[in-house]
């Protein structure tokens, strides 16, 4: 409950009321293997970044939070290792959706899920219709995902007439992936990598990018409020002149 009288007060101090960052959690196995561990060991400490994540994200005036955890292309990696990350995502929703509920937040999956076993399922509904109510932080976590499959699903369904083509096609990208949100505000990327990987490729048309040359089971709170702190110092123009141009010109 701690962090959301904290985000109640960067509301209050005049922050986004809708602020969507999304991150590329990339680092996980070669973190561990940089030390000798196995690959899954990095990915179960990456698990503990982000409930860090998670919870820090609210008090600096955070409202949405989509995670790449897995992506499509992540089904070539080796059966074993694929294997014990689809075990390592139901236990974190198993685990955490005590934690998430008592702190308001609300867990969506977007991706695919005809190729997902039957437990895995389950574990996912069962934990979005325990958190459906909840308002406080928008949790997404992205598995087998793909923002190119999501695209191109999107505009193969029925199209409609009776709304702007941007805002229809917004909408069926959502039905496509499983779920909507605002636009990405700002997009992290830890590990090093300068990539989107088919991440959110839509949804970060305008997103500022922060990459981070640290490895995502290292990521810290200080690191997520030093993201957020660099993208409020930039200014966002969306195509069009900043206000010194703009004040000049009028000049």
């Amino acid at each position: 409950m701690y962090f959301m009288t904290q985000s109640r007060f960067a509301q209050s101090a005049g922050l986004e009321t809708s602020f969507h960052v999304a991150i590329i959690m990339d680092g996980n196995g070669r973190w561990a293997t940089a030390r000798g561990m196995r690959r899954i060991e990095g990915h179960r400490r990456g698990a503990r970044a982000v409930r860090r994540t998670v919870r820090a994200a609210p008090p600096l005036g955070i409202t949405t939070l989509t995670l790449f955890a897995f992506s499509c292309d992540n089904w070539k990696r080796p059966g074993s290792e694929v294997a014990a990350l689809m075990g390592l995502f139901g236990e974190y929703l198993a685990s955490e959706t005590g934690e998430l509920l008592e702190n308001g937040v609300r867990l969506s999956v977007i991706g695919r899920r005809d190729r997902l076993t039957e437990p895995l399922i389950a574990a996912i509904e069962a934990c979005e219709d325990a958190t459906a109510s909840a308002s406080h932080l928008h949790l997404r976590l992205a598995i087998d995902y793909s923002a190119r499959d999501a695209i191109a699903r999107a505009a193969r369904l029925p199209a409609s007439e009776s709304e702007p083509a941007i805002d229809a096609f917004r909408r069926r990208l959502g039905s496509a992936c499983g779920d909507s949100a605002p636009d990405v505000d700002l997009l992290i990327r830890t590990g090093g990598e300068r990539r989107l990987s088919d991440f959110l490729l839509w949804e970060s048309a305008y997103a500022e990018l922060f990459f981070l040359p640290r490895m995502w089971p290292e990521f810290r709170a200080s690191d997520l409020a030093a993201a957020v702190a660099e993208f409020r110092s930039r200014q966002r123009r969306f195509g069009g002149l900043s206000a010194e141009c703009s004040s000049r010109e009028r000049s």
